[in-house]
Parts: structure tokens; C-alpha cells; sequence
């Protein structure tokens, strides 16, 4: 053959006419790519990217390059190797010590055992050679209010219904004491003047007898339980501050 056929209509070069480089790629002219089929779109040229001026990062991420080829795209936000604003990133955790929320197991133990002591009281005696229970006090006290409360004071009936009633509260504190804070201090507060309270129904009660303990069963004396529990509870409470931790 004399001649070879050439696809794009151009002339196959005559005998000496071949480059002297037969190694070499011969380059067809870009006006090829506008010869194509009717219907369909043209090849549009190629056109040199500028490439960015940070070294190739293989891999193909976004704001990187292909391995050993530079990223040529526009850099995203955030981009630490193109450059783009916020590159700079914060953390989604901090170190910042935060208080977290925990019962108070100890205080909520005091105070409950607290209540359960002036439960048990009710079903005790007070006085020595009486059958009177706490619970009988504690009924006649409420008599008592209902019928004259300004004589409450004057027939001794506080004292053990204060005990009594104190314990119930105590009881209710010592239960919210399980519900997990920052701090149960203010309970605390609470559970101590209820606690004084409580005991110094105990006292006056003592001190009318010009101190004499025999003169009082076993029923007094889980009144005494309720004022000291109630008052041991609630220093628990109150010293026992938030504990830090941090957030990660």
C-alpha cells in the first residue's frame, strides 16, 4: 500500500516525509473534536488548571489531590491545605470542669433511717408506769390543736407530736435525697431545722422531768434517734458540694 488511511480525511504524508523521531507520537490538530457524530456534544479542549501551591495528598478527598497529582479545585471552608477560611477548627468537647449530678446515698440514708425511728416510736411506750404510746400523744395532740391550739403549748402535747411529725419529714427528704444533682444543700437545710425542731420537742420533754431518764421507756429514746439522725443527715448534706468533672 502506498497509502494509509487516514480517518480524519487528512493525507497520509508521501515517502520521506515521516518524522526522522519514528519513536515519537505524531499529534493530531484539536479541530478533531468537532468532527463528531450529529446529535452528539463535542469534546470540549483541554485546558491547563491552576494548581494550588500545597504539595499532592493522595487519596482523593475533598481540598486534596489524587496521588502524585496537585489539587486544582477551589478550596472548600475549613480547608487546612488550601488554605480556605476557617482552618482553624474548635474542638466539639472543652475542659472546662462541669458539675455533675449525683444522689447523696449517705444523707438520705441518716434521714430516712430517721423517719423509720419515729415510725417505731408510735408503737412504743414514753412514760414509765404508763401504757401510753407514741401514737396515743400523737392523737391527743391533734385533739388538742383542733380543739385549742393556744393550749398545745401549755399541755406538753408538742413535744412528742414535733418529734413525730419531724421524722415523717425527714423521711420525705431523705427519699429526694436519691434523686440526682449538682448539690442537695438546700435539702439540707431543710432536714436541719426540721431536725432541731425535732429535738428540741426531746429536750423540753427531758428538761420537764428535771433530767430524770428513768422516768421514760424506749419510745423516748428512738425520738432521740430521730433528732440525731435528722441532724447527722443534714451536715452530710450540706458539706457535700457538686463534684467536677471534666466533659469529653
Amino acid at each position: 500500500m502506498s497509502e494509509r488511511y487516514d480517518p480524519y480525511g487528512e493525507p497520509a504524508p508521501a515517502a520521506g516525509e515521516w518524522p526522522q523521531d519514528q519513536g515519537t507520537v505524531r499529534h493530531e490538530p484539536d479541530d478533531w473534536r468537532e468532527r463528531t457524530t450529529p446529535g452528539m456534544t463535542a469534546i470540549p479542549p483541554l485546558q491547563a488548571a491552576p494548581t494550588s501551591a500545597h504539595p499532592a495528598v493522595g487519596g482523593g478527598y475533598p481540598g486534596r489531590g489524587y496521588a502524585g497529582q496537585p489539587y486544582a479545585g477551589p478550596a472548600y471552608p475549613g480547608d487546612p491545605y488550601t488554605g480556605g477560611a476557617g482552618a482553624v477548627t474548635t474542638p466539639d468537647y472543652t475542659g472546662r470542669p462541669i458539675a455533675s449530678r449525683r444522689p447523696d446515698g449517705l444523707a438520705g440514708l441518716l434521714l430516712v433511717l430517721a423517719g423509720l425511728a419515729a415510725g417505731v416510736s408510735l408503737i412504743l411506750r414514753w412514760v414509765t408506769g404508763s401504757d401510753v404510746t407514741g401514737q396515743d400523744l400523737v392523737r391527743s395532740a391533734w385533739h388538742q390543736l383542733r380543739a385549742a391550739p393556744s393550749e398545745l403549748v401549755h399541755s406538753g402535747l408538742w413535744q412528742p407530736a414535733a418529734a413525730v411529725a419531724g421524722g415523717a419529714i425527714l423521711f420525705v427528704l431523705g427519699l429526694l435525697m436519691f434523686v440526682p444533682a449538682r448539690g442537695h444543700r438546700f435539702l439540707g437545710v431543710l432536714a436541719l431545722l426540721v431536725s432541731l425542731g425535732a429535738g428540741a420537742g426531746v429536750l423540753v420533754a427531758i428538761s420537764g422531768v428535771h433530767w430524770h431518764l428513768g422516768r421514760f421507756q424506749i419510745g423516748l429514746w428512738f425520738a432521740v434517734a430521730v433528732a440525731v439522725l435528722g441532724f447527722l443527715g443534714a451536715l452530710k448534706a450540706m458539706m457535700t458540694g457538686p463534684r467536677s468533672a471534666a466533659r469529653f
